[in-house]
């Protein structure tokens, strides 16, 4: 598959008997950065951070299987639950031995898996880059948006994202308001999800936001929120778009609740993938971040 500004040659790894595809760029001895997406995008949304960081950092950004160039197991085959996710990484960090000094960048739901990880390893990590995320419950003044309300309903939900991929395309344009994508990165954004059976973890990540606590997963949001107060004198850099209609204001402020003493930076036209729209200004920030923050 020939991509725009993807020019990694890629890794497998067998993850609980399923193939996971993982970027492992820049020398095998440096300090991890390890990069987490959400839904429905994938390593390719990480793709410049990662050519700027790899001269000096060991970049790790795996696809969750379902996603990105990962197998795309059925339903009888993957559980597609939060907890394999979270089950996932860590097998796949233990596998490469990256078990120490660990940077964590998170997106979407890359934000609750990779703080789940850090919850069962806190001796692990060593500072954190929040975008457009969460790891706790949904605020008190944050209703659940209608989209996501409708995508999942019975029988309309995989319609919608598997059916008709609203969820994918809908994405490649929303998702960006300060920069539209052009059409050759939309493509490579939407080129996993390709047909109803590459769509299932799509659906299946809509569908497993827990809201409640008869919710699957909602113990382990409600472990990790409560959880988060054992980093918060770690290093913390937060780059947020603000047009982001989900992860948006009220998720910011839970954050700068959590991690008051966190370095933050708000773009006011940026939208949920923010590292399309404000590429330019966050890679820097990224970097000065880390030289600022050395793990000696």
């Amino acid at each position: 598959m020939s991509l725009p500004e993807y020019p990694f040659s890629g890794h497998y790894a067998t993850v609980h008997g399923q193939k996971m595809h993982f970027l492992d760029e820049g020398p095998k001895h440096a300090a991890p950065v390890v990069m987490l997406h959400g839904n429905p995008s994938w390593s390719f949304y990480f793709r410049r951070l990662v050519r700027a960081l790899s001269a000096d950092y060991r970049c790790i950004v795996p696809d969750h299987i379902g996603m990105g160039l990962s197998a795309k197991p059925s339903a009888d085959d993957y559980p597609h639950t939060l907890l394999r996710r979270v089950d996932d990484l860590e097998t796949l960090l233990e596998q490469q031995a990256i078990n120490k000094d660990i940077t964590l960048v998170l997106h979407d739901w890359g934000g609750m898996i990779g703080m789940a990880y850090a919850i069962r390893h806190p001796e692990h990590i060593r500072r954190l880059v929040i975008m457009n995320t969460s790891a706790f419950r949904l605020p008190s003044t944050k209703n659940l948006p209608w989209q996501l309300s409708l995508a999942r309903m019975p029988l309309i939900g995989p319609l919608l994202i598997q059916g008709f991929n609203v969820f994918c395309r809908g994405a490649v344009k929303a998702c960006v308001t300060r920069k539209p994508m052009t059409q050759a990165i939309a493509n490579a954004y939407l080129a996993p999800y390709d047909s109803w059976q590459n769509r299932l973890a799509v659906l299946r990540f809509v569908q497993d936001i827990p809201l409640q606590a008869a919710d699957p997963g909602y113990d382990i949001v409600s472990d990790v929120e409560a959880g988060l107060a054992r980093f918060k004198d770690m290093p913390v850099l937060i780059c947020w778009g603000l047009q982001d209609f989900v992860f948006d204001k009220h998720f910011l402020a839970g954050w700068r609740e959590r991690f008051p003493d966190a370095q933050v930076h708000a773009f006011e036209d940026a939208g949920h993938y923010v590292l399309e729209d404000a590429d330019d200004e966050i890679i820097p920030l990224v970097q000065q971040f880390l030289a600022k923050q050395p793990l000696d």
